[in-house]
């Protein structure tokens, strides 16, 4: 079945066939009858006030960096907490320093007391001494007010409680590190 365009123009073919029809179409529109304006061909429905452009200034339609949407994301859904303490996992030895991280290791923040692991009881006496400049360090890293306490544990000794019958006192002595 031949269209009008065919019809109308049998020695066409391809390309020069579809420029025949949009000139065909072209002329077809601009024939009497109702004239479309710019605002209807737009799109505008009478609110213009919603249409406008942002203009030179910036404006919250612009295109908008991706960590600025994030952020926004996380903060509207109260995600905030969860994601420092995320970042603050993930980056501890950049945060507290190599030396410092390569014998200690967060266990756990909760309400703001961060629990940290050490690897012998001297190690734990010094992050106590040095607890004032490792919250700087953290509030430095991950922001203010995320951790506000150090929880400092020492190894986890073995128990050396075993059966029924106990004899009371203080067992083997070591400090284990």
């Amino acid at each position: 079945m031949l269209s009008n365009t065919q019809r109308d123009y049998p020695q066409l073919r391809g390309s020069d066939l579809a420029k025949a029809a949009l000139q065909a179409a072209k002329d077809a529109s601009s024939g009497p009858g109702p004239r479309r304006t710019n605002q209807a061909k737009r799109g505008f429905t009478g609110n213009r006030r919603r249409r406008r452009w942002s203009g030179p200034r910036p404006d919250e339609r612009d295109p908008q960096p991706l960590g600025r949407l994030a952020s926004r994301l996380a903060a509207d859904r109260g995600w905030s907490g969860q994601l420092a303490t995320g970042r603050l996992f993930a980056r501890w030895s950049a945060i507290v320093g190599e030396d410092v991280a390569e014998h200690t290791q967060p266990v756990v923040l909760r309400d703001g007391e961060l629990t940290i692991q050490a690897v012998s009881t001297a190690w734990a006496t010094q992050l106590r001494l040095l607890q004032r400049q490792l919250l700087a360090k953290i509030a430095a890293g991950v922001g203010d007010g995320v951790v506000t306490k150090l929880k400092v544990n020492g190894p986890a000794a073995p128990s050396w409680r075993h059966g029924t019958r106990r004899v009371p006192g203080r067992g083997p002595r070591d400090t284990y590190g």
